[in-house]
């Protein structure tokens, strides 16, 4: 059975709670250098050294790779990539680097804010588009509003605000502190920031399709004083075909997200196949209650309905909790407030 929590956000949220420190997670990464032969060399490492042996020939070897780099994959072949530039993530080394398939050799091209890990990126005259309730946030007005009031009204759906729902999943978060966090349809990065800044991670992934919420979201980070810019990253990527190698990731974060999402079961089996054994999965929703919940045919026809219109599909409790059981998630725990609803799942050990 499910475990549900009724909370009362005006007393149990204290500034002097205290800290928890949990475990370090370490990455396992190959200790033996990569070699690449080339007539012109374009990597750019901290260590990289060169040994010429040929007037036309050099071999470029790289020495230091940062393992949180390991979790990227081609969202075609979800197969490793190669990285082309800076030897460490951060904000600033995007532009200058490219990521390139060592299996089907596409190459992705950093732009100024984002990687985009698109199965589509870098087609010329191929367009998609998603659902309406996917598209809205493609728009640069609603991103520029997001943070700006849009936000912020969720508080009449029983929302407790950005800062207590930080400290909410936090709470859930405890066994993967130290390890890496995707924050999934981040929008403009309001709580990858705080997973930054908060320094719980060795590696933050602010990723959303929307290429206006990833902008906005760099445009945050260079306003701020002491941003801490390293192992954090912005990518543009569809929630059904995460970018990341399978079982590498610690945690994944879905705040006001799933409702949104144009089939959230493929989402939450991605999420399934990129959490490594004993990850998280913790996300935040508007939860369905009245007669839909009850009637089997009504539920099965809201669905239909807010699929072909593209609306907003809105779950109820026991929905959530057979979700991620479906898709091999165990432990499904949540804690409610009104229409808010904030759940949590693990990849069984």
């Amino acid at each position: 059975m499910a475990t549900v929590t009724t909370i009362n956000f005006s007393s149990v949220f204290l500034p002097s709670q205290p800290v928890v420190t949990s475990r370090r997670c370490f990455f396992k990464t190959s200790s033996l250098p990569s070699f690449k032969r080339g007539f012109v060399a374009k990597v750019r490492a901290s260590s990289t050294t060169f040994v010429e042996t040929k007037p036309s020939e050099t071999i470029v070897v790289e020495n230091d790779v940062s393992p949180n780099k390991t979790i990227l994959s081609c969202p075609i072949c979800y197969k490793p990539v190669t990285w082309i530039g800076d030897s460490f993530l951060s904000v600033g080394s995007i532009a200058s680097t490219s990521l390139q398939c060592n299996t089907c050799k596409k190459t992705y091209r950093g732009k100024e804010a984002y990687f985009d890990l698109t199965a589509a990126s870098g087609a010329k005259d191929y367009g998609e588009s998603m659902p309406l309730s996917t598209e809205v946030f493609r728009t640069p007005l609603v991103s520029f509003l997001y943070e700006r009031g849009w936000r912020q009204n969720f508080i009449w759906g029983g929302f407790p605000g950005p800062e207590k729902e930080f400290e909410l999943m936090k709470d859930y978060l405890k066994p993967v502190l130290g390890g890496n966090i995707i924050d999934a349809s981040c929008g403009s990065g309001m709580f990858s920031r705080l997973f930054a800044k908060s320094g719980l991670f060795s590696l933050v992934v602010a990723l959303d399709y929307s290429e206006n919420m990833l902008q906005q979201c760099y445009d945050f980070i260079k306003k701020e004083e002491s941003f801490p810019e390293e192992n954090y990253v912005l990518v543009r990527a569809d929630i059904s075909r995460l970018p990341f190698a399978s079982s590498s990731v610690d945690a994944v974060h879905a705040g006001a997200a799933i409702h949104c999402w144009p089939s959230p079961s493929t989402a939450v089996a991605e999420i399934s196949r990129v959490l490594r054994p004993g990850g998280v999965f913790v996300a935040s929703t508007f939860i369905l209650d009245g007669p839909y919940n009850f009637i089997p045919f009504l539920r099965l026809y809201r669905q239909s309905m807010m699929q072909i219109s593209g609306t907003y599909l809105f779950l109820a409790e026991r929905e959530l909790e057979d979700l991620c059981k479906a898709c091999g998630l165990v432990g499904f725990t949540c804690i409610r407030n009104g229409r808010f609803v904030m759940f949590t799942a693990s990849k069984p050990k």
